[in-house]
């Protein structure tokens, strides 16, 4: 096997969070190993420490597992010794990646990779390195119906397989009240929402009131106001299965399924600017995905029926 980083720059490093799933983390480590660029791949595992006595023997077989790992050139492994939640111990291992590393890949223990992802990750890091407007890569792309270019823009960022460089990730702002407020003082709240076919202003306030901890709201509302952009494949090189209601944060759906593609993305320099056809693709996937009244109660229901008595 070729080390590519002989006649190119440094493989990018990889970080993956993982917490108590040890199916779904196997399998995305499997399928981490199965690009090519893995064995010279520098790769870092956060682990969370157990929320409650319940989940400990879950987090401890996640460990096991992850202490036996091998197949990557480096791996360091971090086992947290107390809680911090998905969106701290996020925020904290790419703030600490980055102030040691230029640029870094970031994954979590539910996504199913191409074989692809890595060479497209890393291609598109060297790329636009040193284009401030771009805060990231994403390996995902939204099963849309319309054709999309083989790569694209879109405004802010996003989170399932995704790449940044440590001069874009100084834009992260953590508080998401002002966040809010800047969109609502500068009217883009309908636009951030895709011309309202997806709540991320509702999904804000919601973090803003304590509903939920997302990090990833935080991070596309702090480059979306910035004016900054993120990479997408017109494939997706990235299959989330962790829509099943095994996670912390998910609950159970099909809306966003893709098959990561066996096919390869080309890399190649575009312009600047956020794509009309990629954004007009995402409006009328979000708004043929809406959920009815009905759906919305329906999903309601059955949260109630999965909370203690």
């Amino acid at each position: 096997m070729v080390d590519r980083r002989s006649s190119s720059p440094p493989l990018s490093p990889v970080v993956v969070f993982a917490y108590k799933r040890r199916d779904h983390l196997e399998t995305t480590i499997a399928s981490l190993l199965c690009n090519p660029e893995a064995p010279s791949t520098d790769l870092h595992v956060y682990c969370d420490a157990a929320r409650t006595a319940v989940d400990q023997p879950a987090v401890d077989g996640v460990r096991n597992f992850v202490s036996d790992l091998k197949g990557f050139a480096s791996i360091t492994r971090v086992f947290r010794e107390s809680n911090m939640g998905l969106a701290g111990s996020i925020i904290d291992g790419v703030t600490r990646l980055l102030a040691q590393h230029d640029r870094v890949i970031v994954i979590e223990d539910d996504l199913l990779l191409s074989a692809h992802f890595l060479r497209y990750m890393n291609d598109a890091l060297q790329a636009y390195a040193a284009d401030e407007q771009v805060a990231s890569i994403h390996g995902y792309c939204y099963p849309t119906t319309d054709p999309l270019p083989e790569t694209f823009f879109l405004l802010g960022a996003d989170c399932w397989g995704w790449a940044t460089w440590r001069r874009a990730w100084a834009q992260f702002n953590p508080d998401g009240a002002l966040l809010l407020k800047e969109l609502r003082q500068r009217k883009l709240t309908h636009r951030f929402d895709f011309d309202g076919t997806y709540p991320y202003t509702r999904m804000l306030k919601n973090q803003v009131l304590g509903k939920n901890s997302s990090w990833a709201i935080r991070w596309h509302a702090s480059c979306y106001l910035a004016g900054r952009m993120t990479l997408y494949p017109g494939r997706s090189l990235v299959h989330n299965i962790g829509n099943d209601s095994s996670g912390t944060h998910s609950g159970t759906t099909a809306r966003f399924d893709q098959i990561a593609s066996h096919r390869p993305v080309k890399v190649e320099r575009l312009p600047l600017l956020e794509s009309t056809v990629g954004r007009a693709a995402f409006v009328k996937f979000f708004g043929t995905q809406r959920e009815s009244p009905m759906q919305r109660l329906a999903r309601h229901l059955r949260r109630l029926w999965k909370q203690p008595s």
